[in-house]
């Protein structure tokens, strides 16, 4: 259940977890995080550069992320189980086009030791909803290879509908897959004031 959520605030609090925007101060949790999912999150995810599983690769990514979020261009948000500094998964959304589209894309991942508690299908809801009603957008959109069937069940638990099939859509672990398309549509959307 969503417990609660500040009209403008970048942490969320649900069910145990806490769902906030990275910080600069977040290099080595994030940088531990991929270290220790590498083999987990491998067929799942692009080929990776090595500087991705470093501290200082980190370090560079979260200042850029920073100018994202600044200018409103991305959102990358950072799980953790109640009294954990220890990340457990990320949540972030990119390709955001705001009028007259108001959509984005959203991806995740979670920890290899924290799956099958709900924990993705909460913190997920959590930061579409901070989506929805702090950024007013309309759609999040996201995609999931067909063999991945943990996605799936994340992704129809959370409200999101498939919408088509996209043929060699994304290049994952160095090969072309094809995804599933889904989306969830805000049903509360009104037009943000120009």
């Amino acid at each position: 259940m969503f417990h609660s959520i500040m009209q403008r605030s970048s942490t969320l609090k649900v069910d145990g977890l806490t769902v906030r925007l990275v910080t600069n101060k977040d290099a080595r949790q994030i940088a531990s995080y991929y270290q220790r999912n590498k083999q987990f999150l491998q067929p799942w995810e692009p080929l990776r550069d090595p500087a991705f599983f470093t501290v200082e690769g980190w370090e560079r990514r979260l200042t850029q992320l920073a100018e994202l979020h600044k200018h409103q261009l991305a959102y990358y948000f950072v799980i953790f189980m109640e009294g954990s500094e220890e990340v457990c998964g990320v949540i972030n959304f990119s390709n955001l086009v705001r009028h007259p589209f108001y959509a984005c894309h959203v991806g995740y991942s979670l920890d290899e030791k924290c799956q099958g508690k709900g924990i993705m299908r909460r913190a997920l809801n959590a930061a579409i909803r901070w989506m929805f009603d702090v950024q007013q957008f309309h759609r999040v959109m996201a995609a999931y290879i067909p063999r991945n069937k943990r996605s799936a069940a994340v992704l129809k638990s959370a409200g999101f509908e498939q919408e088509g099939v996209a043929r060699e859509y994304l290049l994952i672990n160095g090969r072309w897959e094809d995804h599933i398309l889904t989306a969830r549509i805000n049903p509360d959307w009104s037009q943000p004031s120009q």
